[in-house]
């Protein structure tokens, strides 16, 4: 399996000395797993290689022969004012790094700086370069709220633009190095987004998951992070963590918000710096892969409450998505129905039955807490039971809480209780505001709840609102 480039985009290391050239490069790649590094000995050569694109950050030194850096980084800043520039010189120059700062430079370093405050600064580069190309890409998928990969999506059955609007945005973050939060009710889907993400990202390593639910710090350490050797009792052997199975790949941690204080702090340090030490061993390893959290908690209630840390909900914050639940996407009811009984079919290996008239707007009335797996377990068990050619509605309305049997209309009749009773036109009035609030709007759902056509819903509605 070969080994992804990091940063997706090229930093270009421009000096005149071989040796410091050679020494940053292997430093960066060491210290920061930085390899998508191309080196520059000739200063004269930096803007024919800028005008071939891919670079999306310049290491220029100041003091150089034929181009300085100064000349260079206005030339760079005029011609190329999307490439971010870092310019590092061998002298501790105030007033040249003042003037640097003024045409545009990132940031200015000495070559005597220590290694630790160079490769941060590098690095917070990186991450702002990152976001701008990011944040830049989500812009343009919103605005024209296109799917230009539906393949990633097949799996998903929906008619909702804001399902829609989320496909588009996996998109666009899709190839991001940066977290990912899914959030959503249980059911919803969050495994599915997580799936098609990992697809859309064109990485060459695997997709692994790691249920947070129920672990403990120890046994949530072990496992994302492996042990070596004798690093705990009945540690016979050394077992490579999750984080480094997932290696060019994604690591998709689900049920994020049942992690204990403990685990989040290890968590948050990995995002942060990006290494990890297994069980045991003093030596650091490198995050090869994209993190992926889901979670059905509301994170920011939990941090409210002090059950979350502040820290790693932002750092898990930089690219989410919420997933709404069925209940808010009532159109997405009726084809997620006639799917999931199709792939019931399949599994009984029976034909697909014919389906009651009432059998959707039956479903409308239903809250859906469970979403789309609810849904699923409802079809499933009804075609566990069903005999005959139509499907029965009677294992829904068990499962709804409602009769199984049709009873007498006079059994049903609201208006029994009523001591007065309204008018037809109060009765019509009244019907049409419940039955528009259940279908959330949407006149063609209410039609169906009601069994007319939606032409005779929108008649009805205008004349309700003319008087």
């Amino acid at each position: 399996m070969s080994k992804a480039l990091h940063p997706s985009f090229t930093i270009l290391l421009i000096d005149d000395e071989d040796d410091w050239l050679a020494s940053l490069a292997l430093r960066l790649e060491l210290a920061a797993g930085i390899s998508n590094v191309r080196l520059c000995r000739d200063s004269r050569e930096a803007l024919a290689i800028l005008e071939k694109g891919g670079i999306g950050l310049v290491l220029l030194d100041l003091t150089m022969p034929y181009l300085s850096g100064e000349e260079l980084l206005q030339s760079i800043a005029e011609r190329h004012p999307q490439v971010t520039c870092i310019v590092i010189s061998g002298q501790n120059q105030l007033q040249a790094a003042v003037r640097c700062i003024k045409q545009g430079a990132f940031d200015y370093y000495v070559k005597t700086d220590d290694e630790e405050r160079l490769v941060g600064g590098i690095l917070r580069a990186i991450r702002m370069c990152e976001l701008e190309q990011e944040n830049r890409e989500v812009g343009s998928r919103l605005v024209s709220g296109e799917v230009r990969n539906p393949e990633a999506f097949a799996g998903i059955c929906t008619r909702s633009q804001a399902m829609h609007n989320i496909f588009s945005y996996i998109e666009a973050v899709a190839s991001s190095p940066h977290p990912l939060l899914i959030t959503g009710e249980s059911g919803v889907g969050k495994e599915s987004l997580v799936r098609a993400a990992h697809f859309l990202s064109g990485r060459s390593g695997p997709l692994v998951a790691l249920n947070a639910a129920g672990l403990d710090d120890t046994v949530f350490t072990d496992t994302l992070f492996g042990h070596v050797r004798g690093a705990f009792t009945g540690a016979d052997g050394a077992r490579a963590g999750l984080a480094e199975e997932a290696a060019e790949g994604t690591l998709f941690l689900d049920e994020i918000g049942d992690l204990s204080i403990s685990s989040q702090i290890k968590l948050l340090r990995l995002l942060q710096e990006r290494e990890y030490y297994p069980l045991g061993s003093d030596r650091p390893k490198h995050l090869r892969a994209r993190v992926i959290a889901a979670t059905h908690a509301d994170l920011a209630a939990r941090e409210q409450a002090g059950l979350f840390r502040r820290d790693l909900y932002y750092r898990l914050c930089m690219h989410h998505v919420h997933v709404p639940p069925l209940r808010e996407r009532p159109e997405d009811i009726e084809p997620l129905f006639r799917h999931c009984l199709a792939e019931a079919a399949q599994v009984t290996k029976t034909a697909i039955p014919d389906c009651p008239p009432d059998i959707v707007p039956l479903l409308l009335s239903h809250p859906f807490p469970g979403n789309v797996r609810e849904l699923q377990a409802m079809v499933y068990n009804a075609m566990s039971l069903h005999q005959g050619t139509t499907l029965s509605l009677d294992s829904f309305r068990r499962h709804m809480g409602v009769g199984c049997v049709a009873l007498p209309i006079s059994s049903h009749n609201p208006f029994a209780e009523c001591k007065w009773l309204p008018t037809f036109a109060q009765a019509e009035e009244m019907l049409l505001n419940e039955v528009m609030l259940r279908a959330g709007g949407k006149q063609t759902l209410a039609a169906r709840m009601l069994g007319v056509s939606q032409s005779a819903i929108s008649k009805r509605l205008k004349n309700v609102r003319e008087h």
